[in-house]
């Protein structure tokens, strides 16, 4: 068949080009031969020529141009048979993989991002044209950063059914470092202070192991902008970088830096003046920049100033504040007077606010912790308000949010917050093992955030070496719309005290408590709440601690009977919040105070206080290290009395220290006063008139005191406390960073017990190789400073220390090494 070639269009990667003139007609019929994947309906989309049409040279040229477009071809030829329209394509392959080899710098997902962004991914069409393009760049990449001998090689690798493997072939070399870096015209500052702005080193301390000297681009240029700043904030108005020269060695691998300075004059503020369009403001805003007035000027105060006039705005709904300081300079003088002109621009009211990213928890928990209401006015200290009560809730692990301009309105704007939840609870089962806790199974559904509802609930059934436990719990923090919570539980539990560290006795417990809490301000908060329990113990070793105690209570004729105790509570609770977030804070502080009284128709009378506080300071801007300080303290002892008995705290309601809780570096309960039993000492007397002998009880001063090494008997008063530097974690990433916690401690910490007299022993011989201190003196404390990781897992946080004892008063207490861990299933 004759074909009369009326254009072949040219090709994006080397194909010829035939064409030849002919005149116009009208088509009767439209092919396209030579597709594979792409469907002859997608084709003919992209074809601007019908049946009936009449066809040009400028037609053809029509066809070629957008059949290109649609970035599915390689090749493109247009034909004519007859009155007929023949398109041929070759289309362009479909990449299958993409492969990467030699790539240290660059991570795999990475660089598929990065590709994906120049439309180049797998199952996408592959165009030729782009791949030196895509060599050159990663290249230009590796030079950024001080690779200057790495090649980036893509090879096309031709596969079945048009389809092809992309293989990119990195040699990235060595880094070049930094050999020296000159300074000059620094006439005002040493070379190594001006060194010590810069993250670039061309020398590192002997004890920097770790440190490398390799060039970057990017820092550079962040270097450069940490020296304009510091000279700026020293008054160098007139500060000019006037050249910056890098130069390589022959082989590549060695840089030479020199930066050329002109420092100028210093300068001082002579005369500050506010220019706003809301004329009203302008005296009382004169009181924000009238404290530069005779200062050295310093571009960082200047920059505090604007941004503390844009808060200002801001909460009074102007969201787009501009403020712009204009410098009037006397050269002469060095003296420079500053006038801030502020465009306020529009008052901006909130249409709407939403949530995203709250996939399980319900828009209405994170609508009433907003303090900014739609139809008001946007005012940024009550959104920021909003955002902090949201990080508090402990339910997300990061908060966001964004102003979205309305379309078409210019004073409206949406409000959007971005959420990302984190592990508020537990549902499931497990089995762990703890160096205190031992082997453990267990059985629960915990959560803070039930159903998304922001209420706790927790089923918990809990077994491991020294307890049973079954808990049922209820809080509903939004009991009423203005933030009064309502919670109650039920509980009941078998505990084996010298399992965990505590003298020996069995106590056998059930209860119910119910509370409820009413918040007084954005941070302060009293709770009220009332309790029953009944407490059955037994097997109880008769320490002189508690023998008046047990004396009072036994039964006479069966010692081995259950001791048992009804109580009625009231309890009473203030706290103080302005932590930044619920789990893992980095800023802000805690307040805590309680009361617990039984009443008087109980069977024991005895109160307890205690008072906690933490405190977050960040030493950085990007709050990757904090320092906080620690502090708490309890006390609790009986009031009234029954006949000759005086009451006084229960000895299982003292005070313990160890463990993760507050003493690391010793044994969890163990690092407190211990169980003490005065054993009288005899001496073989005269027989008697039968002929047996006889022992004869020597006096008072000769007894021997026994003391429960392995077990604490607590104190009814308690101070611990601690400074804790919370570092960034190693190997660990930004993702991770709000659920993986590092931090270096000191632990200090006193347990003792006020109704102690250490007079009656002091003297005494003590049996064995028990440890005795005065236990009744808060002076006896005990520290220890380590390392500490925390990890909010699915289970929830899970605690690792290392302390070493610093002053110890037991050595057989310490444990230097805690955790607990356990595994979901």
């Amino acid at each position: 068949m004759t074909l009369k070639k009326l254009f072949i269009g040219a090709v994006l990667v080397g194909t010829g080009l035939n064409a030849q003139a002919s005149d116009s007609f009208i088509v009767d019929d439209i092919q396209v031969r030579g597709l594979q994947r792409v469907a002859l309906g997608a084709a003919l989309t992209y074809v601007p020529v019908r049946v009936g049409d009449e066809v040009t040279p400028a037609r053809i040229r029509q066809i070629i141009h957008e059949l290109y477009s649609s970035s599915h071809f390689d090749d493109i030829q247009v034909y004519r048979e007859g009155d007929s329209v023949l398109i041929r394509v070759t289309e362009r392959p479909t990449i299958n993989e993409i492969r990467f080899e030699g790539n240290k710098d660059l991570k795999d997902e990475q660089l598929l991002d990065s590709l994906q962004t120049s439309g180049v991914a797998v199952g996408e069409s592959l165009d030729r044209t782009i791949i030196s393009a895509l060599e050159k760049n990663l290249e230009d990449f590796y030079h950024s950063v001080g690779k200057y001998n790495a090649k980036v090689r893509v090879q096309i690798v031709n596969l079945p059914r048009n389809r092809v493997e992309l293989r990119f072939d990195f040699q990235e070399g060595p880094a070049a470092e930094v050999a020296q870096i000159n300074v000059i015209g620094n006439d005002s500052f040493e070379r190594d202070q001006l060194l010590d702005l810069m993250e670039l080193r061309d020398q590192l301390p002997w004890w920097n192991l770790i440190g490398k000297r390799n060039y970057q681009q990017q820092q550079l240029m962040g270097d450069i902008e940490n020296i304009e700043s510091f000279y700026r904030n020293q008054g160098y108005l007139r500060f000019e970088v006037d050249s910056v020269q890098v130069a390589m060695t022959p082989e590549r691998e060695g840089i030479y830096i020199s930066l050329n300075f002109e420092e100028g004059e210093q300068y001082n503020i002579d005369g500050t003046e506010v220019l706003s369009e809301i004329r009203d403001d302008e005296e009382f805003l004169g009181q924000f920049v009238e404290s530069l007035d005779g200062r050295r000027y310093s571009l960082q105060e200047i920059t505090s100033i604007e941004e503390a006039l844009k808060t200002y705005y801001g909460r009074l709904g102007y969201a787009y504040t501009e403020v712009n300081t204009v410098p009037e300079i006397n050269d002469d003088n060095k003296m420079v007077k500053l006038t801030f002109a502020i465009d306020p621009g529009q008052r901006v009211y909130v249409r709407r606010i939403a949530f995203e990213g709250n996939d399980a928890t319900k828009d209405e928990v994170l609508r009433r912790e907003m303090r900014q209401m739609e139809g008001a006015w946007l005012n940024e200290m009550l959104v920021e308000t909003g955002k902090t009560r949201l990080e508090r809730l402990g339910f997300f692990e990061t908060v966001e949010y964004d102003t979205v301009r309305v379309p078409g309105q210019d004073d409206q704007v949406d409000l959007v917050f971005r959420v990302k939840e984190q592990p508020s609870g537990n549902i499931g089962a497990g089995i762990g093992y703890g160096d205190y806790a031992g082997f453990s199974m267990n059985a629960s559904i915990s959560q803070e955030n039930f159903l998304g509802s922001g209420n706790r609930v927790a089923f918990v059934v809990d077994t491991n070496r020294y307890s049973k436990n079954v808990q049922l719990q209820f809080v509903d923090n939004y009991f009423t719309d203005d933030g009064v919570s309502l919670g109650g539980s039920i509980y009941y539990q078998d505990f084996d005290a010298g399992r965990a560290n505590l003298q020996q006795y069995n106590q056998t417990s059930y209860g119910i408590a119910g509370d409820m809490g009413f918040p007084i301000n954005e941070y302060n908060r009293i709770n009220f709440g009332f309790g029953y329990s009944r407490n059955g113990i037994t097997q109880l070793n008769p320490y002189d601690q508690i023998r008046a105690f047990y004396d009072k209570y036994r039964d006479a004729d069966n010692s081995t009977a259950a001791l048992n105790f009804s109580n009625y509570n009231l309890s009473a609770a203030w706290q103080r919040v302005t932590l930044n977030r619920g789990m893992f804070p980095t800023a802000g502080s805690s307040n805590r105070l309680s009361a617990k009284i039984t009443t008087p128709n109980s069977d024991l009378q005895y109160f307890k206080l205690d008072y906690s506080f933490r405190h977050y300071k960040p030493l950085d801007e990007d709050h990757n290290w904090v320092l906080m300080t620690r502090f708490k303290a309890g006390y609790g002892n009986g009031y009234g009395s029954d006949g000759d008995l005086d009451y006084t705290l229960p000895f299982w309601e003292n005070f313990y220290g160890g463990g993760n809780d507050n003493l690391r570096g010793f044994e969890q309960n163990r690092a407190g006063p211990r169980g003490l039993i005065r054993r009288p000492q005899t001496i073989q007397g005269p027989p008697d008139e039968n002929g047996n002998p006889t022992q004869i009880v020597l006096g008072p001063e000769y007894d021997q005191i026994e003391v429960a090494r392995f077990a604490s008997i607590g104190g009814n008063a308690s101070l611990t406390g601690g400074l804790e530097l919370i570092v960034p974690t190693p190997l660990v990433g930004e993702e991770s960073k709000n659920s993986v916690r590092t931090s270096v401690f000191v632990d200090v910490g006193a347990i003792w017990d006020t109704e102690f007299n250490y007079n009656e022993y002091r003297d005494l011989t003590v049996a064995g190789d028990g440890v005795l201190w005065d236990y009744s003196s808060p002076r006896n404390y005990q520290a220890s400073y380590g390392v500490s990781v925390q990890w909010l897992s699915p289970m929830g946080v899970l605690t690792f220390s290392f302390g070493i004892p610093i002053k110890s008063l037991d050595t057989t207490a310490e444990d230097r090494f805690t955790f607990n861990i356990g595994t979901s299933f």
